[in-house]
């Protein structure tokens, strides 16, 4: 392969291009991945509070909500906490299952680890210790595990 300056150049280019792009994918699933998980844990967490109190307080502990709350009916109270429990439980699993099942968190790492292998290689090709061809080809090796990132949307 050619290894002049140009080419050198164009290869560069095209490794900050892929960054950007690796960057822009990190932009948005970051975010959401967090979501996913705070999601799971809180409501995971909320759907066990609102079982302890009956399980460990019983009839006592709904009797007492049911006068703090003018409430007509003990039952009704169970029933809310109880339904409150459900949503909650089956929201964090949802929650769950749309992380995992999209393989979210190996997405990310993966750019993540793209991304530093790309600046590692753009260091080599920057201070010419690496000739054009290797450089080529471990461009091609890198992106191939992030291949699932598409150019960055145009605004």
């Amino acid at each position: 392969m050619d290894d002049s300056p140009e080419t050198r150049q164009r290869l560069s280019e095209r490794i900050d291009q892929k960054q950007r792009e690796i960057r822009s994918y990190l932009g948005r699933q970051l975010p959401r991945r967090h979501r996913l998980t705070e999601f799971s844990v809180i409501g995971s967490v909320l759907a066990a509070l609102l079982t302890a109190g009956p399980a460990f307080g019983g009839t006592e502990f709904t009797g007492a909500v049911q006068n703090t709350l003018s409430l007509g009916d003990a039952s009704i109270v169970w029933r809310a906490l109880c339904l409150g429990a459900v949503v909650l439980s089956v929201g964090a699993g949802l929650a769950t299952n749309s992380a995992n099942s999209q393989s979210l968190a190996e997405k990310v790492s993966a750019a993540e680890t793209a991304i530093a292998q790309l600046e590692g290689l753009q260091l080599s090709l920057d201070f010419g210790r690496i000739e054009i061809d290797e450089a080529a080809l471990l461009y091609k090796q890198c992106v191939s595990h992030v291949a699932f990132v598409d150019a960055a949307p145009s605004r």
